[in-house]
């Protein structure tokens, strides 16, 4: 239904703001005015049957409007004085017009839009509590450095190891090919020669890479504290047959800095402060309401 909503009010600014001929009405409407239900915050820029628009109205729906001009069709955006005082004319004050005259008729007392309204309330509400919530959690930096000092290892960068490879069908063939290797061999020659890999033509150079890029078995053998730079691995099989590799290199994984992660640590305490206030607040509230679930009903 609320894609319904977004569709509809889409259309109609797009189809106002592209008939320019349309004009504002020359003579008065035959709305009645209406006083504002609401106090005005902002600077007022126009009033439609004495509802204010204000500066601050036009510029959220200019600022929407251009989110969705695509990429490279920066012309087709509002910018400037004169467009915004048309998107103003054709769409702010020709929708309100069109959402008066449907008050009018009625038809906001319409069961389907009513129910539209209602929800729409509520999400607005919600919207509202959230930000109340969120304006009044706070985190210190007493919290920040003990969340940092007690979960150090959640910084850690991700390690990257530049691996080469031989990779064969058979067993025998894998151990003929590593006691070449311990006896002095060329790596990248025989994964030239050997490997089935389709780093063979790289001489078995797989450049650098992170856990999650091979198999389980692959990064078993490859990250492995025992395996140093410059060393080739025992036999291994993986889903592919068997490999032998060789640790090139290696960068990352150290931790970073409480400097570098202080944002991410303070963003991650609100949201667990938040959820926390939200939990508590739906515990308050439940036990003090009236719930009634008929689940009998629910098909």
């Amino acid at each position: 239904m609320r894609v319904f909503i977004f569709a509809a009010s889409l259309f109609v600014a797009l189809f106002l703001f592209g008939c320019d001929k349309m004009g504002l009405p020359g003579g008065k409407t035959a709305a009645k005015e209406s006083p504002s239900t609401y106090q005005v915050k902002g600077t007022v820029i126009a009033k439609v049957n004495n509802e204010p628009i204000t500066l601050e109205d036009l510029d959220q729906e200019v600022n929407a409007y251009n989110s969705t001009v695509p990429e490279g069709n920066s012309d087709a955006k509002i910018t400037t004085q004169e467009q915004k005082v048309n998107y103003l004319k054709n769409v702010l004050i020709q929708r309100a017009l069109l959402a008066q005259n449907a008050a009018d008729k009625g038809l906001d007392r319409n069961a389907d839009v009513s129910r539209i309204l209602q929800k729409t309330r509520e999400e607005l509400l919600l919207m509202a509590l959230f930000k109340e919530i969120s304006d009044t959690t706070e985190v210190t930096s007493k919290e920040i450095e003990e969340t940092y000092s007690g979960n150090k290892d959640q910084f850690r960068e991700p390690e990257q190891r530049k691996i080469s490879e031989i990779a064969v069908s058979g067993e025998q063939e894998s151990s003929d090919i590593l006691i070449q290797l311990l006896q002095g061999a060329d790596f990248a020659t025989l994964a030239r020669e050997k490997s089935k890999g389709k780093s063979a033509k790289s001489g078995g150079d797989l450049g650098f890479i992170k856990r999650g890029d091979k198999s389980e078995q692959f990064d078993a053998v490859a990250f492995s504290q025992t395996l140093e730079v410059g060393k080739v691995s025992q036999i291994f099989k993986t889903p592919d047959g068997y490999c032998v590799i060789k640790l090139e290199a290696k960068k990352g994984g150290q931790i970073r800095s409480l400097d570098e992660v202080r944002k991410e640590i303070n963003d991650y305490l609100v949201k667990i402060k938040q959820q926390k206030k939200l939990e508590d607040l739906v515990g308050k509230l439940s036990s003090a309401a009236k719930i009634e679930i008929y689940e009998g009903k629910i098909k």
